[in-house]
């Protein structure tokens, strides 16, 4: 990690050196020299830096050498920043609002920025001064006592870049296939499958035991999933323990899979919950799988009272366990149904192994690079995790030189990472490049089983400046390339994808979160609060610089004074916690802050003193749902860079001058419907390039933004929604925003003002003024009252769009022309209740063109979904056409007058799963072995017909 901060922090020096020491710092106490200096002590010890990483994992002297390293790299790059806060802040004051593009202390060059006549700027830059004076003092003793470690020499590793742009398609490899472990699974389904207790007890506990990676979790899978199983019990439930054991939360999860409309779960007493659980599985085979399981504490255990509840179940019921622990298994007294998972045979290893390192490349494997494979694999112990982390490492090799490093590695003769099941994550760990590295290290700042976002983990690492790039390269995209970087690595699992296979989500394996809580056991720190005592909020040791703190209750969160080792912290994140005020003592204590992330809490006010935590990059306050306005002091954090206010629905309005915010990049406001509208000042921040949620000011306002801004944001990326649209006015605005030009604009969401018993005049002039990009791949429109759908033409234009979502239409008497977009892959309308009749019109043909119409039409439509369209009763189409050939999902819901499906969907190969739900003349003629229509759908294997 230290390799990465020290980098970035040479380029700073070298901004400072060559361009502004001087105007400025040379005036007072030899600054230029000092940064020279220290710019010099700092090379010296990068060449030694790559051995220093090693090393530290087994020497704890060298761990402490490098924490004092990056204190003093921190203070500087603090110092630094607080001159680049300055600048800042007069280029505000004096009414500039440039935006800052280049370096982060790079500073302007124009004399009148430096006005050293004014006694309060050169008390700050000697006092700048000062603290490069002193930083440099601490440097010189560090680079000094390197010499005691016996240090070798390595050379600089190349630039991010050079690792980014690897091919990549690995990221999306599939290695879930599994390899062995059938004698096993035949075990574990033979116990499952019993029809009685052979210890002649109703239920029976079968805990799966072994090392973290072993497969515990896979094989669990593979029983959990079998159909076999899944016939033979009634209930079945899916609960990842993590680590403390909370009752309370393990006795909701449980609840919320058997019932997710289960009101109980909210309540906070266990036997209420132990009740419910006992209510919805009384008289039932049920299995339930409590995954990762590490308390051995039988208290804890006896207190969900599991053996209580599954004694009212049905004979044959199981709790399946998995744990690294024996102890659990004894705890649980099960030890005699006890399966140990041992290691993979050498053959099911190297199959495994085999799969992932010459995945599209197996001409390589008869070229030399099997038989190194093989002894690679010899390595691997038996270890599932470790043929998948190395067959991932090595697949990137293209030469046998470096498949030789890999199995060469001095890296694996370190014993004590062995135990610990590190020696792979090692090996890819130090594979990455040092960027890479303080992202992955981030991720210590998050509990086990924690779901990353994507966006937000990228917009994490650019508040910590994680994401810099020599070139002009945009950093969500460097931010993106190291995602891929680590997804690709394994470092990364249990993907949620979109509709377009992007990942949105991910995880870190349970082996992975403990390696890098290792790595980065000096820097983060990860404390779960104790009601009533402060003390328990207070870590132990080294300074800390990335601080997650998880159950604080509800009330005010107040440090204690003696919180010393927090006052350098850089990330400040609250997790599953209620507080309701943070205190301004405990703000001023925290004035190095990067990062603060109250998410989720229930602030019912932000503090003033919030505008002294100048360093403040990123911001989350979402879902506090109290919170009903920011101070005028957020307005000060001239770094802020990423604000989130999502879900703060009680949030009346933002500060006036928001203007000020003028390295704010990203705006996250959905969900606050309290909010009137946005003020004017966003309407000047040229480096905005998120605002998820635009809301049209109802009403004349002259600190409202106008909706004709958004034609000047020209930076406005990824998605935009717009709500309230209808006022007399709209049209005009949102010709000014000028959406045609939002080349960067992927989702667009247009939501207009509820609707009335009247059709609201001048919504057809709103929708032709929408026009958007033909870039814009996902499209929706609520409560629209058009009565036609001309105003709608530009949509044939829109040749990249792929879901459409139209709601609430209540006065259109057609269906917009969609059958010749060429990429529309998901279509969903709702509640277009004039509708009578779904024809050629829906295709995007006039009625005459329909016999000389030819190609195909929908040609990538998958699922297509109707839902309470009260007034249709007839679809279809008179001719030949080839229709949605590649349509797999059909939904129709709540259309009681629909009478027949068109004979084209019967021919459908790819159509697998249909449902009709509450269509009652629908529902009767496609009525399993009844309908009339029945031998024309019984083909589909997944089929739903309800009547009501």
């Amino acid at each position: 990690m230290a390799e990465a901060l020290i980098s970035v922090l040479l380029e700073q020096l070298a901004s400072v050196v060559f361009e502004h020491t001087r105007q400025a710092v040379t005036l007072v106490l030899n600054a230029k020299e000092d940064v020279h200096s220290f710019s010099s002590n700092l090379k010296a010890i990068q060449a030694v830096l790559e051995d220093a990483e090693k090393k530290q994992v087994t020497e704890a002297r060298v761990r402490d050498w490098l924490q004092n390293l990056k204190d003093v790299s921190y203070e500087m790059d603090d110092v630094l920043d607080e001159w680049n806060t300055e600048i800042l802040k007069q280029q505000v004051e004096e009414g500039e609002n440039a935006f800052v593009t280049k370096k982060k202390v790079r500073f302007p060059t124009p004399a009148n920025c430096f006005c050293f006549g004014q006694v309060n700027k050169a008390i700050h830059h000697h006092n700048i001064a000062r603290s490069i004076k002193k930083l440099n003092e601490k440097l010189t003793v560090i680079a000094a006592e390197k010499e005691k470690y016996d240090f070798h020499l390595s050379t600089i590793r190349g630039t991010d870049e050079q690792l980014i742009q690897r091919q990549k398609t690995s990221s999306l490899v599939d290695i879930s296939t599994i390899f062995g472990r059938e004698e096993e699974k035949e075990f574990l389904l033979s116990k499952l499958l019993r029809e009685s207790n052979q210890d002649g007890g109703r239920f029976l506990v079968i805990p799966i035991v072994g090392m973290g990676g072993m497969g515990k979790t896979t094989l669990t899978q593979l029983a959990y999933n079998n159909e076999k199983v899944t016939a033979h019990f009634q209930k079945k439930v899916w609960v990842c323990i993590s680590d403390p054991f909370d009752e309370i939360k393990i006795a909701k999860a449980i609840i919320e899979s058997l019932d997710k409309n289960e009101t109980q779960r909210s309540s906070n007493e266990l036997e209420t919950l132990l009740s419910c659980i006992k209510t919805h599985v009384e008289k039932k085979k049920f299995l339930l799988v409590l995954d990762d399981v590490w308390t051995e504490d039988k208290t804890k255990w006896e207190s969900l009272k599991l053996s209580v509840i599954l004694q009212s179940c049905e004979e044959g019921s199981t709790i399946l366990v998995t744990t690294r622990k024996e102890g659990v298994a004894e705890m649980m007294r099960a030890t005699s149904s006890m399966i140990h998972l041992d290691k993979l045979s050498y053959g099911d290893c190297l199959a495994l192994f085999n799969s992932i390192a010459f995945f599209d490349r197996e001409e390589d494997k008869a070229n030399g690079f099997g038989a190194i494979g093989e002894e690679i694999v010899k390595k691997c112990k038996g270890l599932p995790l470790v043929a998948k982390t190395l067959g991932s490492l090595v697949w990137h090799k293209k030469t046998r030189e470096e498949w030789q490093q890999v199995l060469n590695s001095k890296i694996w003769e370190i014993e004590e990472v062995e135990e610990q099941v590190f020696r792979p994550l090692l090996l890819s760990y130090y594979d990455l490049a040092p960027a890479v590295k303080r992202c992955l290290l981030y991720c210590a700042t998050f509990p086990k089983d924690y779901e990353l976002r994507k966006h937000k983990l990228i917009d994490l690492w650019m508040s910590q400046d994680y994401l810099n790039s020599k070139g002009k390269k945009e950093k969500r995209r460097i931010g993106q390339n190291y995602f891929e970087s680590l997804s690709m690595r394994s470092f990364f699992q249990d993907f949620d994808k979109d509709c377009k296979g992007n990942i949105i989500a991910c995880k870190m394996h349970d082996i992975v979160h403990d390696f890098v809580r290792f790595l980065a056991q000096k820097e983060c720190i990860i404390i779960e609060a104790v009601q009533g005592n402060n003390k328990k909020m207070e870590p132990s040791g080294n300074k800390v610089c990335h601080l997650t703190l998880t159950s604080l209750p509800e009330g005010p969160l107040s440090f204690p004074i003696s919180f010393d080792n927090c006052k350098s912290m850089r990330t400040l994140t609250l997790l599953g916690s209620s507080i309701t005020n943070i205190s301004p003592s405990s703000i001023m204590q925290m004035k190095c802050l990067r990062t603060l992330n109250l998410s989720g809490n229930s602030l019912h006010e932000v503090p003033k003193e919030i505008g002294e935590l100048t360093h403040l990059r990123y911001m989350d306050l979402s879902d506090n749902r109290n919170l009903k306005e920011l101070p005028d002091a957020v307005c000060d954090l001239y770094n802020l860079q990423t604000l989130v206010l999502v879900g703060c629905q009680y949030l009346q309005k933002l500060p006036k001058a928001m203007g000020k915010l003028i390295n704010l990049k990203h705006l996250y406001v959905t969900g606050c419907y309290g909010l009137r509208y946005l003020p004017k000042g966003i309407g000047s921040l040229k480096s905005l390039q998120v605002l998820d949620c635009f809301y049209v000011c109802e009403g004349d306002d002259d600190e409202a933004l106008k909706l004709g801004y958004l034609g000047i944001m020209d930076q406005l990326q990824v998605s935009l929604r717009i709500e309230r649209l209808g006022g007399k006015d709209d049209a005009s605005e949102i010709e000014k925003a000028q959406l045609g030009n939002k080349e960067h604009l992927s989702e667009l969401a247009v939501r207009f003002e509820m609707q009335s018993l009247e059709q609201r005049k001048g919504d057809d002039e709103i929708v032709k003024a929408l026009q958007p990009h033909q870039n814009l791949e996902s499209l929706w429109i609520g409560f629209c009252q058009i009565g036609t759908t001309e105003s709608l033409y530009w949509i044939k234009s829109l040749h990249n769009l792929r879901r459409v979502y139209l709601c609430n239409w209540q006065f259109c008497q057609l269906l917009p022309p969609f059958g010749k977009l060429p990429l529309l892959e998901i279509l969903d309308i709702f509640r277009m209740g004039k509708v009578k009749k779904v024809g050629v019109e829906f295709l995007g043909i006039e009625e005459e063109e329909e016999e000389q119409v030819s190609g195909i039409l929908f040609p990538k439509l998958k699922r297509l979904s109707f839902w309470d369209m009260a007034n249709w009763e007839e679809w279809t189409f008179l001719s030949e056409i080839t229709i949605m050939p590649r349509l797999s999902e059909l939904h129709i819901r709540s259309c009681p007058k629909l009478k027949a499906l068109p004979d084209f969907l019967y021919k459908i190969p790819a159509l697998s799963t249909l449902k009709i739900v509450a269509c009652p003349i629908l529902g009767g003629e496609y009525e399993k072995g009844m309908g009339k229509e029945w031998h024309n759908i019984s083909h589909i294997p997944n089929l739903t017909i309800q009547s009501e």
